[in-house]
């Protein structure tokens, strides 16, 4: 075996990039890196009526956001089944499988049979040394392993410890159907081989596969690659992970406006921890993830701790980052319409000019932008119902005190807004918080925002002077 890693991440294209395939192409990615060899892209699609070119379209691009791009073009599996056949046939050749003539109605007769005796349903060998002349005209062959009657196959799992199967239980399963098409069981392995693939990791869904695909590896010769099989995900209730979990499509976490590095974060902490280290960059993980540190156990997706990831990394990022994420990302988010009200050099001034303010609050990129909403909006602003309340009180009657100090403003920055407004506060016999409030909501149609010092200067002179005569003049 080569001594250098090679991961492969195997997705059927029946459908999107699901977050349970995101973190199994994350463990791959990382092991490869940490180890300085390559993860492998194949698209297994020899299920023809359900593999669609849409679906193999999203899982790249699913792995190119996340940042997790494989290295080479991706292999389609169903444009190998000659090099499949030639392996089966091999193996015929070899004594190591056989043609299997047995009828739909004989497989039916043992299946009924096993019914009958309350044991599993196995195939019971009879065509493993009969000579196919003797086999019935127009039954089209089927291609089985010769599997061994006896003993054990046992698979030195990295996470789940030695895991052995009798052999009488893995039976003489087929390589290649009658049509001519390999099963997964085999197309797996040959494909795994010839792509020089050294560690398999995988869900562990795929454990009971492991010891007949052992099976395929010994009778050609082959080393068999390091195997891990890492644990499912379940929800927060423990029951299998499902839609309303969060068993969604690695493209419905970008609507939903998580950041990739933060659903990385996320995903890497599911199965997998480094002492108590809750939040870590793509570095840290590829320089601390090894696959013997992966758990056993289920782990468990919790909506709030993504939440939380994510915040923390909208609030690590840069103004910056910030704006030209929300700039690329605004086509994915359902909100995303907030940033095309006005001309590009605009829209990036004004969130330049807010981002400090806005990104401490924002758990999600759907909430940053829903925040930046005030920058944007057309005057008259529309307000919430808090905001309308606050104005409704005495909120009018206040802002109409204070409109003339603000309109002698010389200098509209931070610094001398502040000092105005405080000034005319206590001049007035009121608390900051009472003229705050409705100046908050005039300004920004909302009773929570950035500190309205900080509103005031991002919207400038104009449009903030415009915006309070629109609401004292009601």
């Amino acid at each position: 075996m080569t001594d250098r890693v090679v991961t492969r991440f195997a997705p059927s294209p029946t459908g999107f990039l699901h977050i349970g395939g995101a973190r199994t192409a994350l463990f791959n990615w990382l092991y490869a890196r940490r180890m300085g060899g390559q993860m492998l892209l194949r698209i297994e699609d020899t299920d023809r009526e359900r593999s669609t070119d849409a679906a193999v379209q999203a899982i790249i691009e699913g792995l190119d956001w996340l940042g997790l791009k494989a290295d080479g073009e991706p292999i389609s599996q169903f444009a190998r089944a000659a090099r499949h056949r030639e392996i089966a046939e091999e193996l015929v050749a070899a004594g190591k499988a056989y043609y299997c003539y047995a009828t739909p109605a004989e497989l039916d007769e043992m299946r009924e049979k096993a019914k009958a005796e309350k044991r599993p349903p196995r195939y019971d060998g009879r065509w493993r040394d009969r000579d196919p002349s003797e086999a019935l005209a127009g039954v089209k062959p089927v291609i089985r392993i010769k599997a061994p009657l006896d003993g054990e196959t046992v698979v030195r799992d990295k996470v789940q410890g030695d895991v052995r199967f009798p052999n009488k239980d893995l039976d003489d399963f087929i390589l290649l159907r009658s049509d001519g098409t390999p099963t997964y069981m085999h197309a797996v392995v040959v494909d795994d081989h010839d792509m020089g693939v050294t560690h398999i990791i995988r869900g562990d869904d795929h454990l009971t596969n492991a010891g007949r695909q052992t099976l395929i590896y010994q009778a050609m010769g082959w080393d068999v690659p390091v195997m891990a099989h890492i644990p499912l995900i379940h929800g927060a209730d423990g029951a299998k992970l499902s839609k309303r979990h969060g068993a969604l499509g690695v493209d419905a976490y970008r609507g939903m406006g998580y950041l990739p590095k933060a659903l990385l974060n996320y995903l890497v902490r599911l199965g997998w921890s480094h002492g108590d280290d809750e939040v870590m960059s793509i570095e840290d993980m590829i320089s601390w993830f090894d696959i013997v540190d992966i758990n056993k156990g289920a782990a468990r997706f919790d909506f709030a701790k993504l939440d939380a990831i994510n915040g923390h990394w909208i609030r690590g990022s840069s103004d910056e980052e910030l704006v030209e994420t929300l700039m690329t990302e605004r086509a994915y988010l359902p909100n995303g319409d907030i940033l095309r009200q006005m001309d590009d050099a605009m829209v990036r001034h004004r969130l330049g000019a807010a981002m400090a303010g806005l990104k401490e609050r924002a758990k999600t990129l759907v909430e940053l932008t829903e925040s930046t909403a005030y920058l944007f909006a057309q005057r008259p602003l529309p307000l919430d119902e808090k905001a309308a309340e606050i104005l409704a009180k005495d909120g009018r009657d206040i802002l109409r005190g204070l409109l003339p100090a603000l309109e002698g403003v010389e200098s509209w920055d931070v610094a001398s807004l502040e000092t105005v407004i405080k000034a005319h506060a206590e001049a007035a016999g009121l608390k900051l918080g009472k003229v705050a409030q409705p100046l908050r909501a005039a300004l920004t149609g909302k009773s929570t925002s950035p500190g309205v010092y900080d509103v005031l200067a991002v919207l400038g002179r104009d449009e903030s002077l415009a915006r309070l005569k629109d609401q004292t003049a009601a």
